[in-house]
């Protein structure tokens, strides 16, 4: 392979990242797939987001809801909580908290953009609120097939947006996904690659792909040329809670929104439950290298060593 290194230039990659923290993200977080907050579930999903608890269900007509994860009165912990036709009882002392205003019990804004759920802490993000998240041009729901991969490192969310902004590592990091690698284009707003995926053997799909930074937590790849044309692959970063020797946790949520004009894909479709696993499966094995890189570099910067 040709060597990379001279063409990832370390201040286009830091530039780059510099633009995507300044864009608005509207103090919203991903909180994991829509699927993980299901209706009529016995318990909330509960996260720590920034630092905050926060609990999330399904109301009974479906729609998302989230609040603080501590009981008002004594401050239980919620995720504990049975659901009770969309309300939370608290298993301390019964208090029941049905999304409304309670005891000062704090409600956040909730959004499911239908992959995934948003939870806005204005707080914690200290900029000024957007209504919803910032979200890419995505293909129809309904010509399209979602998987949803989600896992959890040491750094902050500014190395995995800084990973995913540095293409130029792919085919040499991954070179059981990519081969014939070649970055043809750093604008100020994206990255343009022609990449070529391994299937099997010596089976390869070339395409061409366009990375983009839309807010400070995200980084989508939108495939622009070749096979699965429209296609995306949503790479979301969280920031979690501290772990117990004060080290930043980040998770990464990874939702890949495939389609393609072809009639087979209908059938692909309909075999979604089980493909979805295999979706999965390729995106751990990616993010089990990058999560790696992500931490490094987040080790190096926490120690003054980071040379970009």
């Amino acid at each position: 392979m040709r060597p990379t290194w001279r063409d990832a230039k370390p201040a286009l990659i830091r530039e780059a990242l510099d633009r995507a923290q300044h864009r608005p993200s509207g103090n919203w977080y991903v909180l994991g797939p829509s699927t993980a907050v299901r209706p009529g579930a016995p318990r909330p999903l509960a996260a720590t987001v920034a630092g905050t608890e926060v609990v999330a269900w399904r109301t009974p007509g479906g729609d998302l809801a989230a609040g603080s994860g501590s009981c008002p009165h004594l401050g239980a912990p919620l995720c504990d909580s049975p659901l009770r036709a969309g309300t939370l009882v608290c298993r301390w002392h019964g208090l029941a908290l049905d999304g409304t205003p309670t005891a000062g019990w704090q409600t956040y804004p909730a959004h499911d953009d239908g992959v995934l759920t948003w939870v806005r802490l204005d707080t914690a993000g200290g900029e000024e609120p957007l209504p919803a998240p910032v979200l890419p041009a995505r293909p129809e729901p309904t010509g399209a097939l979602a998987a949803v991969y989600r896992t959890e490192g040491t750094c902050e969310p500014e190395d995995v947006v800084a990973n995913r902004l540095d293409p130029w590592h792919g085919a040499w990091f991954h070179p059981y996904s990519f081969v014939d690698l070649r970055v043809t284009g750093t604008d100020d707003d994206a990255l343009t690659v022609s990449v070529s995926f391994k299937l099997a053997g010596r089976a390869v799909i070339p395409v061409t792909a366009v990375f983009t930074a839309p807010e400070p937590r995200t980084v989508v790849m939108h495939i622009t040329e070749g096979e699965g044309t429209g296609s995306v692959v949503e790479t979301h970063a969280t920031p979690l809670a501290p772990d117990s020797e004060g080290r930043p946790r980040t998770a990464v949520t990874e939702a890949v929104i495939a389609t393609s004009p072809r009639p087979g894909f209908a059938l692909a479709r309909r075999s979604a439950p089980a493909l979805r696993p295999l979706v999965r499966a390729a995106a751990a094995r990616l993010w089990r290298d990058d999560l790696a890189y992500a931490e490094r570099r987040w080790l190096l910067r926490s120690t003054g060593r980071f040379p970009g």
